[in-house]
């Protein structure tokens, strides 16, 4: 049995080791469960550890196989990370937790069932002096990169605003509180025991022991924190009983000093005016000896375009007229005129032959020239910069209002990655992302908004 728990630890804690980001916020409550469970079959087993595995009780099996089951589903979330893994490995804790409560009721032996925070908050001391922008830098001729990519936007180049963590001299003085520490077990505080201690880091201090529970006051200090990264910190819970310690590992997420960083990309479309000459066919009136003749023709401006009313005139080509064979161009009175009497957007043009003399032979050849105009929209791309998060001011991004789509990137944490495209989801952890009444977004980093 001895070897048995020593694997299950030695197996637990290279699995803590190997987690990323999304795992130590994640899956930070099946660890906690493996990590609980693990040493409550210890401290059950301690004076038991040169027994045959095979002769335990089956519930005692049961327990070590369902910490088996969730070990091993923790390492496949962590072999091939993705949402299906990492919900079989909470639904494996499930189990495990059952097994956890059942052996409370299986002997005189202290347990720890659960304890809090989960996260440990960051720290306070992170002021930061933040540096005027530089020039924006004039992009590439001709450059047009589409939404989503890594190059430079057209138009105005971006330089974002630059975050500098403050020095010491400048850190503000104000001191992080004492993180509470609360673990509910049973048989936690005997009368006549030494008190329990805890061990965080360098630091160890004596619990506040009430019916079933101990409280602690850690200093903020005591837990390692990287910058940018959150950390797993164990603390080792001892309690001294009838001669012997159990020892208990409680897994804390420790959150960084920044939170995270952000760009958006924005689709601006507008609209570039555009204009070009249209000239129609020619439009023949002829009318025989003394006829008059009347030719009424309409034109529809090509698609995705429109007539200037403003610009447009008719041209006579031709004006024929003859008596007794001998061409006579005087002999014709005929016109080209607009008409008014087309439907909305068309030009209607009328061309008349009318003779002078009731003998007279008489041909008007015209068309019409008319400015086509249409509006052709252009896209381009306007991207924030990258942006860094804070805990404890809100960054605000608005939405240019000719915009057609945007998407945001969110890394968090340096590991974890979040892309939203045009839409919202509450799915970010540490991150609300709200809609401003103007349309902007307003991303605020917050330690108590935890998974």
């Amino acid at each position: 049995m001895g070897e048995r728990l020593s694997a299950l630890r030695a197996e637990r804690a290279a699995l803590q080791a190997r987690a990323d980001g999304e795992a130590r916020i994640g899956l930070l409550r099946p660890f906690r469960v493996a990590s609980l469970l693990a040493d409550a079959l210890a401290a059950r087993g301690e004076a038991e550890r040169e027994r045959v595995f095979d002769r335990l009780p089956s519930d005692r099996r049961q327990a070590f196989a369902a910490a088996d089951a969730l070990n091993a589903a923790l390492k496949d979330a962590l072999g091939r990370p993705g949402a299906g893994t990492r919900q079989l490995a909470i639904a494996a804790a499930g189990p495990a937790r059952e097994a956890l409560e059942r052996l409370a009721n299986a002997g005189d032996f202290p347990l720890v069932l659960q304890f809090t925070p989960r996260f440990v908050p960051p720290r306070r001391a992170t002021g930061e002096l933040t540096l005027a922008p530089g020039a924006p830098a004039a992009p590439p001729s001709g450059s047009d990169v589409p939404l989503g990519t890594g190059g430079a936007a057209a138009g105005t180049a971006v330089v974002p605003t630059v975050p500098r963590y403050a020095p010491a001299f400048a850190a503000t003085n104000e001191d992080d509180p004492a993180v509470p520490i609360e673990i509910v077990g049973l048989r936690l505080g005997q009368d006549g025991s030494a008190p329990p201690t805890l061990t965080v880091g360098a630091w160890r201090g004596e619990a506040t022991v009430t019916p079933e529970r101990l409280r602690f006051a850690v200093p903020r200090a005591a837990f390692a924190t990287e910058a940018a990264r959150t950390t797993f910190v164990t603390a080792t819970l001892a309690l001294r009983r009838d001669g012997r310690t159990a020892t208990f590992d409680l897994v804390f997420t420790v959150l960084p000093d920044r939170p995270g960083s952000f760009a958006l990309d924005q689709k601006i479309r507008t609209t570039v005016p555009e204009s070009r000459t249209l000239v129609s066919p020619e439009i023949l009136a002829r009318g025989g000896p003394g006829e008059a003749r009347t030719v009424h023709r309409c034109f529809d401006p090509p698609a995705e375009w429109r007539f200037d009313p403003a610009r447009r005139s008719v041209i006579v080509v031709e004006k024929l007229g003859s008596q007794d064979d001998i061409p006579d161009a005087t002999l014709n009175a005929g016109t080209v005129e607009f008409a008014s009497d087309g439907k909305p957007g068309q030009v209607c043009v009328v061309v008349s032959a009318k003779p002078a003399t009731k003998t007279a032979k008489v041909a008007t050849i015209g068309r019409f020239e008319a400015t086509l105009l249409r509006d052709r929209p252009e896209d381009r791309t306007e991207r924030s910069g990258v942006r860094a998060l804070d805990w404890n001011e809100a960054a605000r991004v608005p939405l240019d209002p000719a915009g057609v789509a945007w998407k945001l990137y969110v890394r968090l944490f340096d590991e974890i990655d979040r892309e939203y495209d045009g839409k919202l989801a509450a799915d970010t952890p540490f991150l609300r992302i709200t809609r401003e009444p103007d349309g902007g977004l307003v991303l605020r980093a917050d330690p108590s908004a935890d998974p």
